[in-house]
């Protein structure tokens, strides 16, 4: 185009903005909106925890407490000894004020086997086979427990020597299970080791507290210890000691798991 010809002039009409109208007051939320996400996700969580509660009590009903629906026994039982120290250390001086603290660590255990609280609670049995109570179609619930008196383990029953031999020299450990025998680990130690006297003789647990139907059931069953004396083992002496189970039924020997039906511990008796 020339000079002097005049474009043609496109003219822009201004777009008016109108705010939005508020809602009325009725229909306004009272919560921001970060509220309302964190009230969802309570509300949502707390329906899937209470069908998750319902649902596993529904289960529950039709599991019975006594008896359970899946049973694993352990083919090999394990076994403990008392007092109860780190890494099955017993090492204490007799010429010190601590000499008896192991031996008054056995007080607790044994508070369970006063021959008062065995009399109240349980029956006197008959020894020499096992005390089997079957259902025979009919719950017997509780079970009856044998009584398996604190003095049956005499000299080391804590009754006449409140310090279980541990001043003198002559400390008891408490084994828990059933036959029960102990022995040196290291061959050629034997004399340092001395004589050993266990209580029930030979460490034998009668018949008679066996089976046992679980604390459900046998509500005041009290396990059978074995109560291992060491009369005079040589003092200054690190003794390595194995104690395991004897019985026909039960294998000791596997070296995949030396904790299967056995123990072993460290005892020392220092003396300056």
């Amino acid at each position: 185009p020339s000079l002097g010809t005049q474009l043609p002039f496109r003219s822009r009409r201004r777009r008016s903005w109108a705010p939005c109208p508020r809602p009325p007051p009725h229909l306004a939320s009272p919560l921001p909106p970060a509220a309302l996400i964190l009230l969802f996700y309570l509300v949502f969580y707390g329906f899937l925890t209470a069908l998750f509660t319902l649902t596993m009590w529904v289960m529950l009903q039709t599991v019975d407490p006594f008896i359970p629906k899946y049973q694993d026994r352990l083919s090999v039982p394990g076994m403990m000894i008392r007092p109860k120290t780190e890494a099955l250390d017993i090492t204490y001086n007799t010429d010190r004020r601590s000499a008896a603290e192991p031996g008054l660590s056995l007080r607790s255990p044994l508070a369970a086997y006063n021959n008062s609280r065995q009399v109240a609670t349980n029956e006197r049995c008959l020894p020499g086979r096992y005390n089997e109570q079957p259902d025979n179609g009919v719950l017997n619930y509780p079970k009856r427990a044998c009584q398996f008196n604190r003095t049956e383990l005499r000299d080391c029953s804590g009754l006449n020597d409140t310090n279980y031999g541990y001043r003198e020299g002559r400390p008891c450990i408490l084994v828990k299970m059933n036959r029960v025998g102990c022995e040196l680990l290291w061959v050629g130690y034997a004399q340092k080791l001395g004589e050993i006297e266990m209580f029930p003789p030979n460490g034998n647990i009668d018949l008679m507290y066996f089976p046992y139907y679980g604390k459900k059931v046998h509500l005041n069953y009290t396990q059978p210890v074995v109560a291992v004396k060491f009369l005079n083992l040589t003092f200054n002496f690190d003794h390595h000691v194995e104690c395991k189970i004897n019985a026909a039924n039960i294998a000791t020997t596997d070296e995949r798991d030396r904790f299967a039906g056995r123990v072993a511990f460290k005892i020392r008796v220092n003396k300056d």
